[in-house]
């Protein structure tokens, strides 16, 4: 019985030791980072006897073909860690005049080897809705995105609702979204806000839009979550897989303090 119990016992802690942690998360998105600035993936999260599924404006391509291929220079990035998905998200911002970019990614781990399964990136540019990247660069490098105090963070039901109850009102004017004041929106390179303690995120927002297929990524400790979709799908005003989306929200007491969203047109006319 004693044997019995060491090994079960053994096997536990073994098992707990092994679960997804913050850390683990913490060196995938810095590995994220070295890897786009080098242009190939590089680090031990990437350390996997296969490549990790690469998709670039919500379509599987090969790796080589995407823009995680390209050596950039970031000049602002920022990410967030969600421990119990073993998932993170990484924001980053070239600002370079011939090559610009503004890059939301999404990472997803294996909960088995904890290495890098998934890699999931909207990439917008030139061309892409509202794109301005000076403007992105200048508003997104002055908002504060810290870490919320325990005794003041929402739960992760709280943060989701929050997002979707967002996107929700794009179809259906009468959802209730829970608007912070202060709140302001980072759309493209366009800004709804002053930096005042007025600022509104509620401006602004299209009739009869689905923004549908939401795949989630969400961080507590910093009240983000970041919602990766179909823009206008199921044959809305952008067609029928509509835009490659990234809606990224910052929550604070319940209530909505940053958006930042990106749309990829990939072509398409979407001004």
């Amino acid at each position: 019985m004693r044997t019995y119990a060491f090994t079960l016992l053994s096997a536990l802690a073994t098992s707990a030791s092994a679960a997804c942690t913050r850390d683990i998360l913490q060196a995938a998105t810095a590995d994220l980072l070295a890897s786009q600035t080098a242009g190939k993936l590089t680090g031990a999260s990437f350390s996997n006897s296969t490549a990790p599924k690469y998709i670039e404006n919500r379509k599987t391509i090969d790796l080589s073909k995407g823009v995680l291929s390209q050596a950039l220079k970031i000049d602002h990035n920022r990410s967030q860690h969600d421990v119990p998905q073993c998932a993170a998200f990484s924001e980053f911002i070239v600002t370079n005049s011939a090559k610009p970019y503004v890059i939301a990614t999404q990472l997803r781990l294996d909960n088995t080897t904890y290495k890098v399964a998934e890699i999931a990136s909207i990439v917008t540019t030139k061309g892409d809705w509202l794109f301005n990247v000076t403007g992105t660069y200048y508003w997104a490098s002055r908002e504060k995105w810290d870490p919320i105090p325990a005794e003041k963070r929402d739960s992760r039901a709280v943060i989701q609702a929050a997002a979707d109850a967002y996107c929700d009102i794009f179809a259906d004017k009468n959802v209730k979204v829970p608007w912070g004041t202060p709140c302001a929106r980072l759309e493209g390179g366009a800004y709804t806000g002053k930096g005042t303690a007025t600022d509104k995120c509620d401006v602004g927002i299209p009739n009869g839009v689905k923004l549908v297929n939401r795949e989630y990524v969400i961080d507590e400790e910093y009240g983000t979550v970041d919602v990766h979709m179909d823009f206008g799908g199921t044959a809305g005003k952008f067609g029928a897989g509509g835009l490659p989306d990234s809606h990224e929200f910052r929550v604070e007491g319940s209530k909505l303090r940053y958006v930042h969203t990106l749309s990829s047109c990939g072509g398409k006319a979407c001004m």
